[in-house]
């Protein structure tokens, strides 16, 4: 994978509990270009600001450089580091603008509708779709709990955003 190769000391860094659901399936099933035992702790952190991922993880004896992966929404959320870390970790940002649930529209056959309601994603499934508990990681983890239907939202998803050069997108991640 271009651009995504694995250091020895890796994180994946998730934004809400909904991405670490899609991220705690893609470990599970094995689909990901990096397994549990590659990870800083062998799970996904939930922790989006740079300074608190620096002193929760950071400061550890680490001999190599870290490959940080960040699956966010936003693309103008910083991770900001200090200077003596900035060299030491290579940052993946993974966009899934504008949210994680356009996953659960695009398995639902319904991105034209939502392309028409003018609302917001997490809007969309609770009105339109009636799931109240989209964010939430047990409904996430529940509504997924088959891989494949989640491995073709997310190829469906790529099929229908445009993503900037430098920036990746969950279908990056997949093992192919």
């Amino acid at each position: 994978m271009e651009g995504l190769k694995l250091s020895k000391y890796n994180a994946c860094i998730c934004e809400g509990s909904a991405e670490m659901a899609i991220i705690d399936i893609l470990l599970d099933h094995e689909l990901l270009i990096f397994q549990r035992e590659d990870l800083i702790e062998e799970t996904p952190l939930l922790c989006r600001n740079g300074k608190k991922f620096e002193e929760q993880y950071l400061r550890r004896q680490f001999d190599d450089q870290i490959t940080v992966f960040r699956i966010l929404d936003s693309r103008r959320e910083k991770f900001k580091l200090s200077k003596a870390y900035q060299s030491k970790v290579h940052v993946i940002n993974v966009i899934t603008a504008p949210e994680i649930e356009m996953l659960i529209i695009h398995n639902e056959g319904k991105y034209k509708q939502f392309k028409k309601s003018n609302k917001k994603p997490s809007d969309f499934c609770k009105i339109d779709l009636k799931m109240a508990n989209v964010k939430d990681y047990d409904f996430v983890k529940e509504y997924f709990r088959d891989p494949a239907v989640l491995i073709r939202a997310i190829t469906k998803y790529k099929e229908n955003v445009k993503t900037r050069n430098d920036e990746k997108m969950l279908w990056n991640l997949l093992r192919h």
